[in-house]
Parts: structure tokens; sequence; C-alpha cells
């Protein structure tokens, strides 16, 4: 089949971590953290219920070079951790790494906004021989370091 590409789809959570443009929607963790190193107040919409799955971006990294390898063509992978975080849980952990005692702002929930969001990784697991290795403190740890160091903080 001459002229005809082999690809497979990876269906990314919420990915975080260093480099992150905390200017964008999606970029929660960088949004908070730039915020909480400023001493600012960051704007939780809602109640802090809603949940996403976030997943590192070293873990990523790492499943899509299994998929190079591995995927057989047309396969399709979710890749993420398998487990709802809260946006309250995520607040939380960024403020933890960034040291600070600040308390968010609860906004309005966004209209037409999913409630709940986690995927089911189980078959890059079982094809790939891919689980995210990155825990959610270690991550946020690492992103907050990077935003730390870029912004100047100590």
């Amino acid at each position: 089949s001459q002229g005809r590409i082999s690809t497979c789809t990876l269906r990314y959570g919420n990915v975080y971590g260093p480099r992150q443009n905390p200017k964008v929607e999606a970029g929660v963790v960088s949004i908070f953290a730039t915020q909480l190193l400023r001493g600012e107040r960051a704007t939780i919409f809602g109640d802090g219920s809603k949940t996403r799955d976030y997943v590192f971006v070293e873990d990523v990294v790492g499943a899509n070079l299994l998929a190079m390898e591995k995927a057989p063509p047309g396969a399709c992978y979710n890749i993420g951790t398998g487990q709802p975080t809260t946006d309250q849980r995520i607040f939380d952990l960024v403020r933890a790494a960034v040291g600070v005692d600040i308390a968010p702002i609860y906004g309005s929930k966004r209209p037409g906004e999913v409630d709940h969001i986690y995927l089911d990784c189980s078959r890059a697991d079982r094809e790939l021989g891919w689980r995210p290795q990155v825990p959610l403190e270690q991550g946020f740890e690492r992103a907050v370091a990077f935003y730390r160091t870029r912004a100047g903080h100590k």
C-alpha cells in the first residue's frame, strides 16, 4: 500500500506540567501556580467538585513513544490516570506545592461545562504496557518548581 501512513489515535486527559501556557483556559495547573506565586487569589469555577483526569506531560510522551513502537494501525487509546480529580483538590495540591495559605475565589459555574470526565486507560495498559508513572503531588511540585524559576521566585 504505497503512499499510505499507518496511524493510531491517542486521546489525552488534561495534560499538565512544566512549560504549559498559563494564559489558556485548559492550563488550570499553570494558571493556579502562576497566580499563587504572585500572591494572587485563583478562581475555581463552581463549588470545586468538577472533576477531570490529569496526566503529567512526561507520561504522555511515554505513551506516544510506546504507541509508535507497538500500536497496530487504526488503534485508539485513552491516555490519562483513570482517576477523577476535583478542581478543589487541584487547587489544594498546587497551593501546597507553592507553599502559601491563600483561599480560592469561587466563581459561577461555566454554562454547558461537563461535570465529570475521566478516562478508561486499560487498553493502553493491556496493549502497550503503558501506565502513568508520575503521581499528582509529584507532578504538581515539578510544575510549580518550573513556574517558580520562571517567575524568579525562590
